[in-house]
């Protein structure tokens, strides 16, 4: 028999080592958690792209153990060394990443020989149903009991809590319990031929030594014919389910140690004590006629527990008391100092952050665009600031100060057709409307916004005159808004965006409604696409989402016509916030 409980633990740990060997990649590293692993997909959705603060408990395995080791009861008489076996299974399953239940069952066998005689009366007291076995000056007290027991168990886990790795190895545990135990003890009082024992022949002057008491104890054996044959006396008086069946509650407590062998196995080292109100484990509970012991008896398990993790690796993780329950904050942290730093320097002062300047040395003062680079509006290689005419007109030579050179023997209507000539050559449509190359500035809004901004005026004045100076141009002006809010919303809101702008032309400078066609985009043409829909995000998307809320003016074409205004309210026409989050403001001279 125990050749054969041999040979199956050596294919135990044969199994448990190729299963090792094959596991210890992925092992040790942090678990690819998908959302569909967790037990609230949509919440762990929104945490990966920074929608919620908290991501979802992953889905996590079972835990089928068996465990054996030494098992010895604690009382009134010395337990044999060793005392006994136990043997057991468990399953247990984690709560969260500290705390876990185990189901927990044991089936044990201890012995136990006092090398102190007793006087028979004691024994008698002990086992009145050995009254009339009990004969002689002394007797020296045995047991054998078999002992079981089922529990639920609680498990607080301190070992994956780690600041400065990965995952951890081994995990440091301790538990309490509630379970019921159920007890047999027997004696051996009577020798082969139903006779007690004489135990006149074993000298036990030396009791008071270690070597004294171990050869006492070898002397009794030599009598004892190890055959426990008469059942010991149960205690009455206290609470058990049944007088025939001997089950009390017992409270349990320990502590342990565990290693991880790749991500199926794991190996345990564990103490436990079981303590119920019974001092009858060892059968005994009296030191003298007159002397009870005021201690119950209790039980000690000391095992080693190999467990399982049962699931699917592709839908479940570990049990969480195998995970870091902070890694992810520290991935997310280690990701953060990764990404380079949001530098707010603008050296040339153009309005333009470094991070986001093409020219990164402007000429101080001079007029940029979004990217900040100095403007050049007519196109003629002179920028804006060192212009003396930065609308000069298209078609005629500039000289060194960006005036154009016009020919004073051509009357208007002359230079009117050249320029035409050109124009049309080009695919142009004359005079009567400027080319659509040339470049208008765009004004941008806060969020949810209609209202035109002070720091835009300068750029609605430069569409001004460049209106007053070709009167027969008319100007298309489109709105445009940012993906968040409905889409419906979206186009009533750009809408009103280009209306604001139109009617401020109008109102400022006197210009006829009929030179503004008035179109909208809603959320369909941002500058900056693949922006998130959500009103919680970092404030570089929020200034990207800024750049999108703009209105853009290009000279009208023979194809263009007004859009109407579509049905509904959006937005509001005041300066004050109505929502929260984070606002990007641009600078007057910068186009945005």
């Amino acid at each position: 028999m125990i050749k054969k409980f041999k040979t199956i633990g050596l294919l135990g740990l044969a199994l448990m080592a190729n299963q090792w060997v094959f596991s210890q990649n992925d092992a040790f590293k942090t678990p690819n958690i998908k959302d569909e692993m967790t037990v609230d997909s949509d919440q762990n959705k929104k945490w990966r792209t920074g929608q919620y603060k908290y991501s979802a408990k992953p889905k996590n395995m079972w835990e089928l153990g068996i465990h054996a080791g030494h098992f010895m009861v604690d009382g009134d008489v010395d337990p044999k060394q060793p005392a006994g076996f136990g043997v057991g299974l468990h399953l247990r399953k984690a709560v969260n990443y500290i705390f876990s239940l185990r189901l927990d069952a044991m089936y044990g066998k201890a012995k136990g020989l006092d090398p102190q005689p007793s006087d028979p009366a004691v024994i008698r007291l002990d086992n009145p149903t050995a009254a009339n076995i009990i004969t002689g000056n002394r007797y020296f007290r045995n047991y054998q009991i078999t002992y079981m027991y089922g529990s639920v168990q609680m498990i607080a886990n301190i070992g994956n809590l780690l600041f400065h790795k990965e995952r951890n190895k081994w995990n440091a545990y301790a538990f309490i319990g509630l379970g019921l135990n159920n007890n047999k003890t027997m004696l051996d009082l009577l020798d082969g031929s139903g006779k007690p024992y004489d135990f006149s022949s074993v000298n036990t002057n030396d009791v008071n030594t270690k070597a004294g008491r171990k050869q006492i104890k070898k002397d009794v054996k030599a009598i004892l014919d190890g055959n426990y044959e008469t059942e010991a006396f149960k205690k009455v008086a206290i609470f058990r389910f049944s007088d025939k069946t001997n089950i009390h509650p017992e409270f349990q407590g320990g502590i342990g140690v565990s290693r991880k062998f790749g991500k199926r196995f794991n190996l345990g080292l564990e103490h436990q004590v079981s303590i119920a109100d019974n001092d009858l484990l060892d059968s005994h509970r009296y030191r003298t006629v007159e002397d009870q012991s005021n201690d119950t008896d209790i039980a000690h398990y000391t095992n080693l527990r190999f467990a399982f993790n049962i699931g699917n690796f592709d839908k479940k993780t570990e049990p969480l008391y195998w995970l870091n329950p902070i890694d992810a904050a520290m991935n997310d942290i280690a990701e953060l100092k990764q990404r380079p730093k949001f530098d707010l320097t603008d050296t040339d002062g153009d309005g333009v952050i470094d991070m986001l300047d093409q020219e990164k040395n402007t000429e101080k003062g001079a007029p940029v665009d979004t990217k900040g680079v100095a403007l050049d509006s007519d196109k003629d290689g002179l920028q804006d600031y060192k212009d003396d005419e930065p609308y000069s007109p298209p078609g005629f030579r500039i000289d060194e100060k960006g005036v154009a050179v016009i020919p004073k023997n051509l009357t208007e209507p002359e230079v009117n057709k050249i320029i035409d000539d050109k124009l049309n050559a080009k695919g142009g449509v004359g005079m009567s409307n400027i080319s659509g190359d040339w470049w208008l500035p765009m004004i941008h809004f806060d969020l949810d916004k209609y209202y035109v901004k002070p720091e835009f005026y300068g750029q609605l004045h430069h569409v001004a005159t460049v209106m007053k100076k070709y009167p027969n141009t008319n100007i298309v002006v489109t709105g445009n808004t940012d993906v968040r809010l409905p889409s419906t919303y979206n186009r009533i809101l750009s809408w009103e965006r280009a209306n604001a702008a139109v009617e401020y032309l109008m109102s400022k400078y006197s210009f006829p409604r009929e030179r503004f066609i008035i179109q909208y985009a809603g959320e369909e043409s941002p500058l900056i696409p693949g922006l998130a829909d959500s009103h919680s995000i970092a404030k570089n998307k929020e200034m990207q989402q800024y750049l999108n809320r703009r209105v853009e003016f290009r000279v009208a074409n023979s194809g263009d016509s007004e859009m109407a205004r579509p049905d509904g309210k959006a937005g509001s026409n005041s300066p004050q916030s109505s929502r929260g989050g984070n606002k990007y403001s641009g600078n007057p001279n910068s186009g945005y």
